[in-house]
């Protein structure tokens, strides 16, 4: 029932986002955005199957980039892009709001992990420890606490250096950005 209701979920997002009240190309890349980020190829269903395959092995750091960036990253920036496509942005614009994205994706995920090993369960409001109780790959197992929250902290400095050029419109993005990396949980 689970995967049913995530392919009706998903199939009437499709449906949902033809009725867009935004010029038919705008929409067209929206829809082809949305696709993309949770499909197989750098998406969120190919993200998931290689965290599956991953479980109980010796993960490389690229792939558990290409985890992160498939999965959580992935649907973070098809959310921005999707949003300046619909405020017609242009290419080098959206350009930005990707990077934007898949830095502020990773850094979500390296934060989450993160969380997962130093909170308790009633601090995050779900299980913690599922990571490490299910050999998950996850960047504190690769590398270690400190060095994945400095990780974090790059990318988010990565991710303001991409908004730079949107001067004081990107302060809400900032904070959001700001908000997703400093949580506790």
């Amino acid at each position: 029932m689970a995967i049913l209701a995530g392919d009706a979920l998903q199939t009437q997002a499709y449906e949902v986002l033809s009725r867009l009240q935004c010029p038919a190309e705008a929409r067209v890349k929206i829809v082809a955005e949305i696709a993309r980020a949770t499909g197989t190829v750098n998406g969120m269903i190919g993200g998931q199957v290689v965290d599956l395959e991953a479980e109980h092995t010796k993960p490389t750091a690229e792939m558990l980039e290409y985890i992160h960036r498939s999965k959580t990253a992935a649907l973070i920036t098809a959310s921005l892009v999707s949003g300046g496509l619909f405020a017609g942005a242009k290419d080098g614009e959206v350009a930005h709001l990707r990077a934007f994205g898949l830095a502020i994706g990773l850094a979500f995920q390296i934060v989450d992990d993160v969380l997962d090993i130093t909170q308790t369960s009633q601090q995050l409001g779900k299980t913690a420890g599922k990571d490490t109780a299910s050999e998950k790959v996850t960047y504190p197992a690769l590398i270690g606490i400190d060095a994945s929250l400095k990780k974090a902290d790059a990318l988010v400095n990565d991710a303001f250096a991409e908004l730079k050029s949107f001067g004081e419109q990107a302060e809400t993005l900032k904070e959001l950005a700001r908000f997703l990396v400093e949580r506790k949980k």
